[in-house]
């Protein structure tokens, strides 16, 4: 496929939750998209569950991109995100997990990665989710290309996670990136400041 301008492309995408009915067409985008094999019942969490602020991007009427995330308590977090907030925020604070990122090959450099993210940052900070004080995210330690974008967007890596990933009878490292928003902050630690300094002498 020839590529199209990004403001051609841009202006007939279109965005739509999903729905049970497009798990074939996601299963196939997840498959170009990401290493790791997703269980059926991932599927069909992020399709019918209240749970998921799950959004497409179409073009055409096809699935090119989407975006999975989860609204949670933070005391909800999985262990090795459990200090991502202070323990001094009330346990019913939220923050909000991002699952799934992908972006048809085809359609990549257009900025649609962007319009999904804008997006779901749009819907935590409205008025009825300020309770909502961190995104956060995991990410391969070799996806540099996925590094660059949420850094570039003012995410923080947060922590390493080793052997965090089960891939193909194998495991690889991950980090954690995480954007605090609605006045969340990052737990005040002694291995912060040091290094800052560091990086500044």
């Amino acid at each position: 496929m020839n590529q199209a301008p990004t403001f051609s492309i841009q202006h007939q995408v279109q965005l739509r939750f999903l729905s049970p009915n497009d798990i074939p067409n996601i299963k196939k985008l997840c498959a170009e998209c990401f290493p790791i094999e997703y269980p059926d019942t991932w599927y069909n969490d992020i399709t019918a569950s209240s749970r998921f602020y799950a959004l497409a991007a179409t073009f055409n009427m096809n699935i090119i991109a989407m975006i999975v995330a989860e609204i949670k308590s933070r005391t909800k977090c999985n262990k090795e995100d459990a200090d991502i907030m202070s323990s001094q925020y009330p346990a019913n604070v939220q923050v909000a997990y991002i699952l799934s990122l992908g972006v048809h090959t085809e359609f990549r450099k257009h900025g649609i990665a962007s319009l999904l993210l804008d997006n779901l940052l749009s819907h935590v900070t409205s008025p009825e989710n300020q309770n909502c004080k961190a995104v956060y995210l995991h990410v391969l330690t070799t996806n540099t290309v996925a590094i660059r974008f949420y850094e570039k967007r003012n995410f923080l890596r947060h922590s390493f996670l080793p052997y965090y990933y089960s891939i193909k009878a194998g495991h690889q490292d991950g980090f954690s990136y995480v954007l605090y928003i609605n006045g969340g902050q990052a737990p005040i630690t002694i291995v912060y400041p040091l290094y800052h300094i560091r990086c500044t002498l």
